[in-house]
């Protein structure tokens, strides 16, 4: 993928990677931020900051399509407000430089609308035993009781959006 990044000759690209929870979105983001190929930083935004609880995967797709992606796109500041999940509310607000480059990971952020915008997009599929393990061990216990109404919101961006269809790049993780 790095060399999808520096395939483009551009400053300010934009990365979106989806996948259903524990596919290994945030890992690959970081190991992208790591080994960004363009000189400057590039802004890594994890939608798990920006979802509005547990029921909000298609707010918070849009909230990123709107705030970040669209501005990014047209040479504006961007901006997106992180949810705290503790006080369960809108926290602090972050500003998104047009002129770096931004990477967005989390599940759902990729649509139409975001393909739209995005120069690279990646899919990454893994089967649900490896995928559950992987989130629980991550989250805890705190998530378990959410997996269900979680992996229901993904279903339904999936069918709606066949992200995998719209991804430049496909990864299988085992």
């Amino acid at each position: 993928m790095v060399e999808d990044i520096r395939a483009l000759a551009a400053a300010n690209p934009v990365v979106i990677i989806d996948g259903r929870s524990g596919a290994g979105k945030t890992t690959l983001a970081r190991m992208l931020v790591e080994r960004w190929p363009i000189v400057g930083r590039v802004q890594l935004v994890a939608l798990d900051s920006i979802y509005p609880g547990w029921d909000g995967l298609q707010s918070g797709v849009e909230h990123a399509l709107n705030g970040i992606l669209r501005p990014h796109g047209r040479g504006y500041l961007g901006e997106w407000r992180r949810w705290d999940w503790e006080r369960d509310a809108e926290a602090e607000s972050h500003a998104v430089d047009p002129a770096l480059g931004v990477l967005i990971e989390g599940s759902g952020i990729l649509t139409p609308a975001t393909a739209a915008i995005a120069d690279v997009r990646v899919w990454l599929e893994s089967a649900e035993p490896g995928r559950k393990a992987r989130a629980l061990n991550r989250d805890g216990e705190t998530y378990r009781p959410h997996w269900d109404r979680w992996a229901a919101q993904e279903k339904a961006h999936i069918a709606r959006d066949d992200p995998r269809a719209l991804a430049t790049r496909v990864v299988e993780i085992p």
